[in-house]
């Protein structure tokens, strides 16, 4: 990020830090918005709102769930970067936060830098999902199928970059398989256009096939975790059915602007880790396939350092770019 860009940032926080730490004990007094940078119906979407609503109904104030797409979550990503760190607007994202920085040269923010950790609200694992009208119904199908059909597959992304991205283009490496990656504004529209037949594969997060699975829309053929997940035990590990060594999860947490106070930090992710063990709030996420993490924000500071550095690495062993 140029420089005056970061003097510009540094000025904004500067003057709005004042008045926030006015009110930084008694947070929050008035609304609060999360800012989530997909489309709704997505797994971030739906995960999130799950979240903000009992905050909302915990913390005594509208909490406003803003769906802010585009960019592969940079746009709504640098409105909660340049907003004032008063505790009225946080962002909720996927691991694609940290990603994208490592495709993406001109970014307008600073990932890490331009963002105070929260929390990581939960771990999702990823399914591999296919239109029904795609002959396959294990992973050792489809490896003979994309192999018996070099390039004549796309498979879908939430964006450029997500981790639904990194998941195809690791299993095309490891796989020795050619498949066409279709980006999409969010895993929403790119699922109603796998039920449409527009496309073949996913590797989604269990929130936001979940349904169309249900229904018979879609056929899951196995998760990218190392172990199977409780929600749908009877999938097999992408591992365990003829990929040995493949493993790749999402997550989603909560970012604050820079300079937010830590007394503001601390509370919402006191409220976040109270939410999460709410029963009906931990049935939701178990349906969704999630593992609430709730972690503290320097657990979650030291975790986004690392998950930095993981995705870099992987980013450069596949040889990923931008379509």
């Amino acid at each position: 990020m140029p420089v005056t860009r970061r003097m510009a940032l540094g000025m904004l926080g500067a003057g709005a830090m004042a008045p926030a730490m006015g009110w930084a004990e008694d947070w929050p007094s008035r609304p609060v918005r999360f800012v989530v940078p997909y489309p709704p119906g997505g797994p971030t979407d739906i995960l999130g709102r799950v979240i903000v609503t009992r905050l909302g109904q915990d913390l005594g104030q509208p909490m406003v769930v803003e769906n802010r797409g585009g960019a592969s979550g940079v746009i709504g990503s640098e409105v909660v970067a340049r907003a004032a760190p008063d505790g009225a607007t946080f962002l909720i994202n996927a691991s694609i936060h940290l990603i994208i920085p490592h495709l993406n040269p001109s970014m307008p923010f600073d990932a890490v830098a331009d963002f105070t950790p929260v929390t990581n609200i939960a771990m999702v694992p990823l399914v591999a999902v296919v239109n029904p009208k795609l002959p396959v119904r294990t992973i050792p199908e489809l490896i003979a199928y994309l192999r018996a059909n070099p390039g004549r597959v796309s498979y879908a992304s939430s964006g450029n970059g997500s981790a639904l991205h990194l998941a195809g283009e690791m299993f095309k490496l490891m796989t020795g398989t050619e498949m066409v990656h279709v980006p999409y504004r969010g895993a929403g529209p790119a699922v109603q256009d796998l039920i449409a037949g527009n496309i073949q594969l996913i590797f989604d997060s269990i929130p936001s096939s979940a349904a169309a699975v249900r229904s018979g829309l879609l056929r899951p053929l196995a998760v990218t975790t190392a172990r199977r997940v409780a929600a749908n035990p009877e999938l097999p590990t992408v591992a365990e059915a003829g990929v040995p060594g493949f493993e790749i999860a999402t997550w989603y947490a909560v970012w604050a602007p820079p300079r937010t106070p830590a007394p503001i930090v601390l509370r919402l992710q006191q409220a976040v880790a109270a939410a999460v063990q709410v029963p009906e709030v931990r049935e939701r996420l178990g349906v969704l396939g999630a593992d609430p993490v709730a972690d503290s924000p320097e657990d979650f500071a030291a975790f986004c350092r690392q998950e930095y550095a993981r995705w870099g690495k992987l980013v450069r062993e596949a040889n990923v770019r931008l379509d």
